[in-house]
C-alpha cells in the first residue's frame, strides 16, 4: 500500500492511501479528497477528476490517450502537466507522488 498526496489550490493536503491497480480518481473518491468528483465513473467523459501531476511524478502516469487528451483540451486550468484522474493507474512506484487540484473544481 502506498500514499498519494493531494494539495488543493489554498495549499490544504489530503494524504491517500492506495492500493496498486486502482486509478487515481477512484483513490481520491475512496477517501473524499475534495475537488475530484468522478461524475462520470471513470469512463474519461467529464473532466472532474482533473489533476495537475507535479513535474517529477508526471513520467510515471503513462501516456495520454485521444480520448484523455480530448477531454483535457476543454479544460481551462490544464497545465503541462495536466492528467485525468481516470486514466491513471496507480502503481507501487507512485507511492509518495503529489499532485495538485485546480482551483475551478474546488
Amino acid at each position: 500500500m502506498g500514499k498519494i498526496t493531494f494539495i488543493e489550490h489554498d495549499s490544504t493536503e489530503h494524504i491517500a492511501e492506495f492500493e496498486s491497480g486502482s486509478s487515481l480518481m477512484q483513490v481520491a473518491v475512496n477517501n473524499a479528497v475534495p475537488g475530484i468528483d468522478g461524475d462520470c465513473g471513470g469512463e474519461c467523459a467529464c473532466g472532474t477528476c482533473h489533476v495537475i501531476v507535479t513535474d517529477e511524478w508526471f513520467g510515471k502516469t503513462g501516456e495520454i490517450n485521444d480520448a484523455e487528451e480530448q477531454m483535457l483540451s476543454m479544460t481551462p486550468e490544464r497545465a503541462e502537466t495536466s492528467r485525468l484522474g481516470c486514466q491513471i493507474r496507480t502503481t507501487e512506484a507512485m507511492d509518495g507522488m503529489t499532485v495538485l487540484l485546480p482551483e475551478f473544481q474546488m
